[in-house]
């Protein structure tokens, strides 16, 4: 029986290195590189059986898609470009909430009739029957515009590949719109560009992925849930704060009040026989709460953070099994 290690991808340099150690460290996690920055292998501490390779975040999509790692942290604009039919491939199991832009068509500010998709295929195909050419399209992202521009029946079109600064070759005259991804938009705009109504192609962020075509062995399905578990409970730790609270006219019905009025949740059930009480609510209906409970009788009612809240169920790592089998 096979007891590789569970092999966790994550970006090797800048801001994604950075937003995945903290992701990780959210969850009591740490990345750690016994040789330093240099070194291309490391551990994840807080979880046994668990070996880390640093790669680009391009390497990481393929890599996932062979095989070779069982997670990996990249940009799911990667995986949806890189991956035929990734669905088939790998599971994206969750978005970390860093790395986020968008696939764009961007056209020339000029153009003011085309602000849709279905002005866009007019103007192609009036340019391609009066100047004998179809309209250039540059872009790094070929799977994903050929996709798009199918889905909206456009095909008087030709792609340019792009492999400098894409948002500069209309000015350059190499093309006559992009594809492209932005976050702000403001480095379009600088070129006299803009984006199409209709024209985003995906809302990317970076993704905890899974290969459904690596190695999952016992021992790495057992890291896959332990770390799983962590990441869980630390998400649902971000979204609840603990409210502590006792008084001797609490009953079952007030915790229920609170459960049913305030989005609260009762992890440990019914009040103690010493009154006390112990509830998660979400931070914007706090304060209603604590009204609520000094309204039946506590005179106090503290609110503290939540570092991590464990519970039976394990959502992320039940997809990921029904997957993998």
């Amino acid at each position: 029986m096979s007891t590789a290690p569970l092999i966790i991808a994550v970006p090797s340099k800048g801001r994604l290195q950075e937003n995945a150690t903290g992701f990780f460290a959210r969850a009591g996690m740490s990345l750690t590189q016994s040789r330093g920055s240099r070194d291309y292998r490391g551990m994840l501490t807080g979880v046994e059986g668990v070996e880390v390779a640093y790669l680009s975040a391009s390497e990481i999509a393929s890599q996932l898609a062979a095989g070779a790692v069982h997670l990996g942290v990249t940009g799911e604009d990667l995986v949806r470009e890189s991956i035929p039919d990734a669905d088939s491939k790998v599971l994206l199991i969750e978005g970390l909430g860093f790395g986020q832009a968008n696939v764009v068509v961007a056209v020339p500010q000029a153009w003011i009739d085309v602000r849709t998709m279905r002005d866009l295929d007019d103007v192609a195909t009036h340019f391609h029957a009066t100047r004998g050419r179809r309209v250039r399209v540059a872009t790094k992202y070929l799977n994903l515009t050929r996709g798009f521009f199918a889905r909206h029946g456009i095909v008087d079109y030709r792609i340019v590949e792009s492999l400098g600064a894409t948002e500069g070759t209309p000015a350059a005259g190499t093309a006559e719109l992009i594809v492209d991804i932005t976050t702000t938009g403001s480095t379009l705009a600088a070129n006299a560009l803009k984006v199409i109504d209709d024209g985003v192609i995906l809302r990317s962020e970076a993704n905890l992925v899974a290969s459904l075509h690596a190695d999952w062995n016992p021992a790495a399905k057992a890291a896959a849930r332990a770390l799983l578990d962590r990441v869980t409970a630390a998400k649902r730790a971000a979204t609840m704060r603990e409210v502590k609270t006792r008084f001797a006219a609490c009953d079952a019905g007030v915790v229920q009040e609170a459960v049913r009025r305030f989005r609260a949740l009762a992890p440990f059930g019914a009040p103690t026989s010493s009154g006390m009480v112990t509830l998660h609510c979400p931070p914007d209906t706090l304060h209603a709460l604590a009204v609520f409970l000094r309204e039946q009788g506590a005179a106090t009612v503290s609110v503290g953070p939540l570092d991590y809240v464990f519970a039976a169920e394990n959502p992320l790592y039940a997809t990921l099994e029904e997957r993998i089998g």
